[in-house]
């Protein structure tokens, strides 16, 4: 080891006294004192930087058209497709813009190669150029934003009157889901009622709550071809919830409940038969980093079509919060010891109605 240690060290020194011989050279050049004649050395240079373009330009489509398919994940909402449609038209105007410049790049380098006798060309300034370069990227900008702030509008206006309502609480490190009973309202919650056995802080004096009921703690379902409202909020630090397939993505943020909502258009066994995976499953990650067990925070999201979901509901409204609390002891040690840190950390449980 101590051999090729002082081996490199000698051929770093080497590499290191050769630049600095080159960069004297071009600095006597540049001040006059020096003349050296150009030998074929530039115009092979000139050459490669061309052989260069067509090579990596060749390797760059190539990589692009095989992994094309893999840059979205398979679609599964309806606003999804607004969202795939601004996605590749901004990539193709950064694409168009990429490509056109490396090759004025490298087609430059060769053409305006070094020749005896040839002197380059003072242009300081041009106003015209100036303009060209300044008002076609703030036009193209201007009507992506547009597009996205029209798209994202659309997004986030309010819920149809039908949407089924599903609350996603972050927490470090697991979601929490709840859904209204029949009355289709989530019932109050208040930060100072979390403990041990009521992890959303539910107020069993408020009605709408006697029929809320949660979701298994390893997957919760929605309907699909129906609009989902999800109501959002944290109980201690910010998290994100994403689920790719169906282009959602919110932050959960403590103190500011946040909404998003989409329609399903596939089954979770339809992705599987689309996608060949007979495992498949929609997931729900954070995608806000919340601590050491962020990685943990992953949730199966299922779809159902709309008869097999009433079904399901059917089956879990008789597992109420209210059933599930009242049976509970009324304190444990667990219980008082979870109330007293989450005081401060639960401020992301709001108190106002959802």
């Amino acid at each position: 080891m101590i051999t090729i240690a002082v081996a490199l060290s000698i051929l770093l020194l080497l590499v290191t006294l050769y630049l600095l011989f080159k960069i004297q050279v071009l600095a006597s050049i540049f001040k006059g004192s020096y003349r050296r004649d150009i030998g074929t050395s530039n115009k092979v240079n000139a050459g490669l930087f061309l052989a260069f373009l067509v090579v990596m330009g060749a390797l760059f489509v190539w990589s692009f058209a095989s992994s094309k398919e893999e840059m979205t994940l398979p679609l599964a909402s309806e606003h999804g497709i607004a969202i795939d449609s601004m996605f590749w038209l901004t990539m193709a105007i950064i694409g168009f813009v990429f490509v056109l410049t490396h090759i004025l790049l490298f087609v430059y380098s060769y053409k305006y190669q070094h020749k005896e006798g040839k002197r380059a060309y003072y242009y300081p300034h041009n106003n015209k150029i100036e303009i060209i370069w300044t008002v076609i990227p703030a036009v193209v900008m201007a009507l992506l934003v547009f597009s996205g702030w029209k798209t994202w509008a659309k997004i986030t206006s309010p819920a149809p009157d039908n949407a089924v309502v599903v609350e996603v609480m972050g927490k470090q490190f697991n979601w929490l889901i709840r859904y209204p009973g029949a009355d289709n309202k989530l019932g109050h919650v208040k930060h100072t009622l979390i403990d041990a056995t009521n992890e959303f802080g539910i107020d069993l004096n408020d009605k709408n709550a006697q029929d809320d009921f949660p979701a298994e703690p390893s997957a919760f379902h929605v309907p699909k071809g129906v609009p989902v409202l999800l109501k959002i909020r944290a109980r201690d630090v910010i998290h994100s919830v994403f689920l790719p397939h169906f282009r959602v993505k919110m932050d959960a943020v403590p103190g500011m409940p946040t909404s998003f909502w989409f329609i399903p258009t596939k089954t979770t066994s339809e992705m599987q038969s689309e996608t060949g995976n007979a495992n498949f499953q929609y997931e729900l990650a954070c995608t806000e980093v919340c601590g050491r067990g962020h990685f943990a925070m992953k949730m199966t999201m299922i779809v159902d079509e709309p008869e097999e979901y009433q079904k399901w509901v059917a089956a879990q409204q008789q597992k109420t919060f209210s059933t599930q609390l009242q049976a509970a002891p009324a304190d444990s040690t667990a219980a008082v010891a979870l109330n007293s840190t989450s005081g401060a950390a639960g401020a992301g449980a709001t108190a106002s109605k959802q």
